[in-house]
């Protein structure tokens, strides 16, 4: 079910699909990030690096009543402070979606699938 906001100029419905991406795309700008990890497949204990076509693959929106909450599921660069690449995701990304969407997101989860050498 899409998001609905309303204005004076009328109502604009806004898919989950289309905060994950924008969500993703945020996400990737962060120092650290290797890429996004698919969230439902981790084979023998490796997971998938997804790349910027499939964004959105690596984010999960979940809404409750007005609340909105993110699960970012992420691979990161071997050798970054994980804590501070996680926190540079998080608040990138309620930034980025409260500016250019409007959104307040309530919770932003970081998931960090894997550890990646990045070139």
């Amino acid at each position: 079910m899409p998001m609905q906001m309303a204005n004076e100029n009328g109502k604009i419905e806004i898919a989950d699909q289309v905060l994950a991406v924008i969500a993703g795309s945020a996400a990737m700008d962060c120092f650290g990030l290797v890429g996004m990890a698919s969230r439902k497949q981790l084979k023998d204990g490796i997971a998938e690096l997804l790349g910027r076509e499939n964004l959105s693959r690596g984010v999960e929106v979940r809404r409750t009543g007005e609340q909105v909450h993110l699960d970012l599921f992420v691979i990161v660069s071997y050798g970054t402070k994980i804590s501070e690449v996680a926190h540079n995701i998080q608040t990138k990304v309620k930034y980025v979606l409260d500016e250019i969407v409007g959104l307040r997101v309530d919770s932003v989860n970081v998931y960090v699938q894997g550890v990646r050498v990045s070139q």
